[in-house]
Parts: C-alpha cells; sequence; structure tokens
C-alpha cells in the first residue's frame, strides 16, 4: 500500500486549516483533553452523613456519672460505622469547551503532526478478507510504529473486525476522531476523503 507524507502544502491543497502561529493554541488543547478526561469521570463517589447511616437516635448512656463524653448517637463521626463529615455524593464533573476553542485546539494538534512528518495519506484503507494478518501487513507497508491511528470517512464491517486484534491500533472514522487520540498515536494514518472532512472541522 502506498502512502505519502501530509505537508504543510497538501494540507493547504485540501483546505485544511492550520495556525499561522504554531505556539498558539496550547491552553486550548490542555482545557480541551481537561474536558475528555473529566466527561468520562462517572462521579458516583458517595459517603453516608449522620443522618443516613443505619442506626437509631437512642443515647449511648446516661447524660451523667460514667466518666465519659456526652454523646446522644452512635451514629456521630467519631465513632465506627457512623457518618462521614463533608464525604463525596453524586456530582456531575463534566466540562462544556466552546466550539472556537475545540477548532483552535485540533488546528494546532494538526499543525504538530504535520511538522513531525507523523501524518501518512492514502488512497483508501480496506481489508477485504477481514483477516488480522492482512490489516497488519498493510500497516507494516506504511510504517512499524505500535501505536497507529487509522482515519477514514468510515469503516467497513471487515476492517473493523480485522483490527480488533491488533494491539495500538485503532480506527476511527473522521468525523469522531479527536484531539486526545491524534496525541495518544505515534503515526496516523489517513485516506483521502477523510482529509475533506478533516478540513470541514478546521474551517
Amino acid at each position: 500500500m502506498s502512502s505519502k507524507t501530509l505537508s504543510l502544502a497538501d494540507a493547504k491543497a485540501a483546505n485544511i486549516q492550520l495556525l499561522d502561529d504554531p505556539t498558539k493554541g496550547g491552553q486550548a488543547v490542555h482545557d480541551l483533553i481537561v474536558a475528555y478526561q473529566a466527561n468520562r469521570r462517572s462521579g458516583s463517589a458517595n459517603s453516608k452523613t449522620r443522618g443516613e447511616v443505619s442506626g437509631n437516635t437512642k443515647k449511648m448512656y446516661r447524660q451523667k456519672g460514667t466518666g465519659n463524653a456526652r454523646h446522644g448517637t452512635s451514629k456521630a463521626p467519631i465513632f465506627v460505622g457512623g457518618g462521614v463529615v463533608f464525604g463525596p455524593k453524586p456530582r456531575d464533573y463534566s466540562k462544556t469547551v466552546p466550539k472556537k476553542v475545540r477548532k483552535l485546539a485540533l488546528k494546532r494538534v494538526l499543525g504538530e503532526l504535520i511538522a513531525e512528518e507523523a501524518i501518512h495519506v492514502v488512497e483508501t484503507f480496506t481489508v477485504a478478507d477481514g483477516k488480522t494478518k492482512t490489516f497488519v501487513a498493510q500497516i507494516e507497508a506504511i510504517t512499524d510504529a505500535v501505536k497507529v491511528l487509522v482515519i477514514s470517512k468510515e469503516f467497513d464491517d471487515k476492517t473493523l473486525l480485522a483490527h480488533r486484534n491488533v494491539p495500538g491500533a485503532e480506527c476511527i472514522p473522521a468525523h469522531q476522531v479527536s484531539i486526545e487520540e491524534l496525541l495518544y498515536n505515534d503515526v496516523i494514518i489517513i485516506t483521502q476523503d477523510a482529509l475533506d472532512i478533516l478540513a470541514a472541522r478546521t474551517a
């Protein structure tokens, strides 16, 4: 399978918009990565207060004469099995990132990958027989990197089946790929039709 390294001139010809100043957009990338990670948090951690733990409110012992401190219930936080003070409660950790910031982050990441010559363009990428061996052979014909991301407009079932058992390999449609996946992988293999979708996402 023949491939071509994506250059700045090729990106411009494909109408992929990049940053004029490659040093800009770092904060946008950071904000978007933090948002991705925060949105994956379930926020289901939960602890019970003294009003929620099981038990009764019967006074533990008489008020005076025992030599102990005065306590009204065993559900107090200082006792084993009691409630928790200021413990975690279910909450929503999700963050929203403006569309302009997302676009800025994508431009920054694509510019870095192009500068590093990490993006390889192929005409199409399909595994007709659905075999893992064929998928690996097609990848090795382009690169020997361990972590490889293949981006296409869409993938057929046989291609997705072939890549499942290959550690470090991902096949993601162009409209779904995130900057987190672009940064994680060493080499990006992208089909010609997927360039148009990326161009629309940077416009």
